[in-house]
């Protein structure tokens, strides 16, 4: 399997992330370009934020998204099921105390 992993995401300093905002730019200007330039299928889930389950967020990522687990099927506060929780926050938590970090700009050098 080729390595799938996209680059980290930053949201400027005083963004409201909103729904507009998450989904006009982190999801169709970041996340979803990125994520089908390295693979072609993927199954997308997200949890219960209101920017997540928007009116609008949802009919988009059903649209765009070939396996989108919409948020009624997701069990809410299920950490036997929060990969990004469980795995991948601990992992990047491990990379960034290997190393001093003063700023942003030195946690996006990581």
């Amino acid at each position: 399997m080729p390595n799938c992993r996209t680059h980290l995401i930053f949201v400027d300093p005083g963004i409201k992330t909103n729904a507009a905002y998450y989904r006009d730019v982190l999801l169709k200007q970041e996340m979803l370009p990125h994520i089908r330039a390295i693979s072609g299928d993927f199954i997308f889930q997200q949890d219960s934020a209101p920017a997540h389950r928007a009116h609008e967020t949802v009919p988009l990522l059903q649209g765009e998204v070939p396996a989108f687990v919409a948020p009624n099927l997701w069990p809410p506060n299920s950490p036997d099921l929060n990969l990004v929780a469980y795995k991948v926050c601990g992992t990047m938590q491990d990379r960034v105390y290997r190393a001093k970090v003063r700023d942003v700009d030195d946690l996006k050098k990581l």
